[in-house]
């Protein structure tokens, strides 16, 4: 045949990678197509780490994306299709023609690769294992497919620690036992070094978790398409997560991107104000200046700025799944907290406390949310959301901190309980304030359900819908005065 179709269908390939990424989060669009392009008829597809790489380097330009773009990767450019290599050896050597293998014989081999640390066997035994234990669906129909869950708790690598950890320890335990006894420090030598083999051994199980999610993806993804797969089985990039159905891992990745991304968001503040120090055209100097220019008015006049910083202040609803939302917000504005000339916290359930001692303290790294439940008084007689009490505790006792240069932030679902909405207290909030806005971490199409009062609240605020950190990012830099 021909090379021309072939040549199509790597192209289309490409293509449809890169839509891939850009639907997870990866801000990657013509010219960074072109590139790609470019680096595979470069690199060609003879080295799959070189193309990788050349790949990644065209394609990736955040960090926290690498890990998005290399299970994309390994969809659309696998190692192979079908039963690897692996495994078909394994079942001529078992005499099995059908690729089932023993449940027992898969863990002794996971349980020496684990010993030695030998990530090439550690890989083949993921292949073995999902093509043995992870066959779900019937096959030639829309279900059919792998299931990592279901290989890893059929296989239970967790309870191959122990076995591991002594098959690699009885290699050399005499000899160290007799080298740490004639110094003198046996037991503390011998204790420190198990605790060390034992979390090397865990490293290698959280290393074939990892191994037996990508066999299973990409042996999924052969039966089910890969743009299926891609869609509900790749994460999403950093900045795509969620706040609301984050979970503890993701929050712990986002709380670790708040200072790179106030050090991005403090840039591009600085720069507008830059940009508004020269104030606003006057117009009424400009059209006397024209009258020198034959009433072209080449050189404008701008009236006296106004470079004073403004201050903000923030209301955060610190209950259930909006926490995360709030303490990452909380901790993004104490990072900008000198693109501001004040900032002040005030955190909320039902009853309003402040909170900016405890949200600048530079020594404490724990989790915000639970500080502020276990020493500010958020709460009163019970533990439920009530937006109205808090916004009235507000405005009988803080009203004070809001002026005329004063931003306000209000963070928060509005999913209120049935309660009392106090739109009152909200109108005496935004009528002193420079601006208030209302961020909520829910989907618009969700404001209204059930308990949810934002329509209500948005008559009165701006509102804006803020579920992801690209969400709240663009909200910092484009609509916060300078």
């Amino acid at each position: 045949m021909s090379p021309a179709p072939t040549s199509e269908d790597l192209a289309g390939r490409l293509v449809s990678f890169v839509g891939a990424l850009r639907n997870k989060g990866i801000p990657a669009g013509t010219s960074e197509t072109v590139d790609a392009a470019a680096v595979v008829e470069v690199l060609g597809l003879d080295d799959r780490t070189q193309l990788r790489e050349g790949l990644a380097a065209a394609l990736v330009r955040r960090g926290g994306q690498r890990e998005v773009f290399d299970m994309t990767f390994d969809l659309f450019f696998p190692a192979g299709t079908g039963a690897r290599q692996s495994v078909l050896e394994q079942a001529v050597l078992d005499g099995s023609e059908d690729g089932l293998f023993d449940l027992e014989d898969i863990r002794d081999l996971l349980a020496m690769a684990l010993a030695e640390l030998d990530l090439r066997t550690m890989e083949q035994v993921a292949e073995l294992a999902v093509d043995a234990l992870g066959e779900v669906g019937t096959p030639g129909t829309n279900t059919a497919g792998w299931s990592a869950y279901q290989t890893l708790d059929r296989l239970q690598p967790q309870t191959l620690i122990a076995r591991a950890q002594q098959q690699r320890g009885s290699g050399g335990a005499g000899s160290a036992q007799g080298q740490g006894t004639g110094q003198g420090q046996g037991p503390t030598q011998g204790s420190v070094t198990e605790r060390l083999a034992r979390d090397e051994v865990r490293r290698g199980v959280e290393a074939f978790r990892q191994m037996v999610a990508a066999e299973a993806r990409r042996r999924t993804a052969e039966v089910r398409g890969r743009d299926v797969v891609t869609r509900h089985a790749v994460r999403q990039g950093t900045g795509q997560v969620e706040f609301l159905s984050a979970n503890r891992q993701q929050l712990d990745e986002l709380r670790a991107t708040v200072r790179p991304l106030a050090r991005k968001l403090a840039t591009r503040l600085a720069i507008r104000r830059r940009r508004a120090r020269r104030g606003r055209i006057d117009i009424r100097r400009t059209l006397r200046r024209s009258m020198g220019t034959g009433g072209v008015p080449i050189r404008p006049a701008y009236a006296p700025p106004h470079p004073a910083r403004p201050e903000l202040v923030l209301l955060c609803d610190v209950s259930g799944s909006v926490a995360g939302f709030s303490s990452f917000t909380m901790l993004l504005v104490q990072a900008l907290s000198d693109q501001f000339s004040k900032v002040r916290v005030f955190a909320f359930v039902n009853a309003m406390d402040e909170v900016t001692d405890l949200v600048k303290d530079p020594t404490y790294a724990g989790d915000l949310s639970r500080r502020i439940a276990d020493e500010a008084r958020i709460t009163k007689w019970h533990t439920s959301s009530d937006y109205g009490e808090a916004l009235g505790d507000f405005a009988e006792k803080y009203l004070s901190a809001v002026g005329p240069r004063t931003s306000v932030l209000v963070l928060g679902d509005a999913r209120n309980n049935n309660q009392g909405l106090n739109l009152g207290a909200l109108h005496d909030v935004a009528a002193r304030s420079r601006r208030t806005f209302w961020l909520n971490p829910e989907h618009s199409t969700r404001w209204g359900l059930g308990d949810s009062v934002a329509p209500e609240y948005a008559d009165v605020v701006e509102m804006h819908e803020c579920c992801t950190v690209d969400q709240l990012s663009a909200f910092v830099t484009r609509l916060l005065p300078v």
